[in-house]
């Protein structure tokens, strides 16, 4: 039987950022359209944590099952480490889920049902990430899923629950959010290029290889930034989101450095943060601007 401690890490507490980056930069440019609900923030950001889990419990799974995490380098996984059995964390993924959907449908209740569709969609988007017979991730597409399920979908859903419109800030900080998103995951998958290669996991970084996964990896944080400093021909106070510039640069450094395997760990904590530092500076300027 896993530890407390040990299902705790298992839920991968370092990605957890980007559940509530998401939320939090929605919430302000809600609040930029002087539509701030303050419990239908706290709502998406229950159905953004229970999902965010629920994948990495489910990824877990799925790669634990297919062998995937027997050899890694990275922090703990409970099925590949033998842990928790296969059924107890396939189990702890779905109840996630549950609790994600009851959430949402409680928040799609006080705004516009069709959003039934968008959750729906995300629950399968995050089963199938590294599930199922012929799972997307390894298809070199969980970017592209991150970017949607954990930077549009997520940002522009909290702003649309609360304000019922959109803004075009709203759209520059949900694909900033996204960005920053895609690159902790580039960076995970850089680090397991040796282990995704030789176990079959077709990541984009195994696709791209190592130094191109590292370029795209310092485009998307830049990408993040430059779009704040746009975002302040709608309101200067964007620029506080420019306060996570130090982590992010700490960050690329040692991407762009040619750091391989455990010496790239530190790079999520470090993008995780940064990806919250940033949000929350995007959140307070976004809501001042308003």
């Amino acid at each position: 039987m896993a530890t407390p401690a040990q299902w705790i890490e298992g839920a991968r507490p370092r990605t957890l950022p980007a559940a509530i980056a998401p939320v939090l930069v929605g919430t302000g440019a809600a609040g930029y359209l002087d539509a701030f609900v303050w419990w239908k923030a706290l709502l998406a950001l229950g159905v953004g944590l229970a999902l965010q889990i629920g994948v990495n419990y489910a990824n877990d799974y799925s790669d634990g099952i297919r062998g995937t995490d027997e050899n890694r380098v990275g922090p703990l996984r409970l099925v590949g480490s033998k842990v928790a059995t296969p059924r107890q964390v396939k189990t702890a993924a779905f109840t996630c889920f549950g609790v994600g959907a009851v959430l949402g449908i409680v928040l799609c209740a006080t705004s516009s049902w069709w959003l039934l569709v968008v959750g729906a969609a995300s629950l399968v988007g995050a089963w199938f990430y590294t599930g199922g017979k012929k799972p997307y991730g390894y298809r070199a597409l969980g970017e592209v899923s991150v970017f949607l399920f954990f930077g549009l979908v997520a940002v522009l859903g909290t702003t649309y629950v609360q304000a019922e419109k959109l803004s075009w800030t709203a759209v520059a900080g949900a694909v900033a959010i996204g960005a920053i998103a895609c690159a902790l995951l580039v960076a995970n998958n850089l680090r397991d290029i040796p282990t995704d290669t030789v176990t079959g996991k077709r990541t984009l970084a195994v696709v791209l290889g190592a130094g191109r996964s590292r370029r795209l990896y310092a485009s998307l944080v830049i990408l993040a930034f430059l779009l704040a400093i746009v975002s302040a021909l709608a309101t200067p106070w964007t620029l506080l989101a420019l306060i996570a510039l130090p982590l992010g640069f700490r960050a690329v450094k040692v991407v762009v450095s040619d750091a391989v395997g455990p010496a790239l760990i530190p790079v999520l904590k470090d993008t995780g943060l940064t990806e919250l530092v940033y949000a929350i500076g995007l959140a307070i300027g976004l809501a001042l601007g308003g």
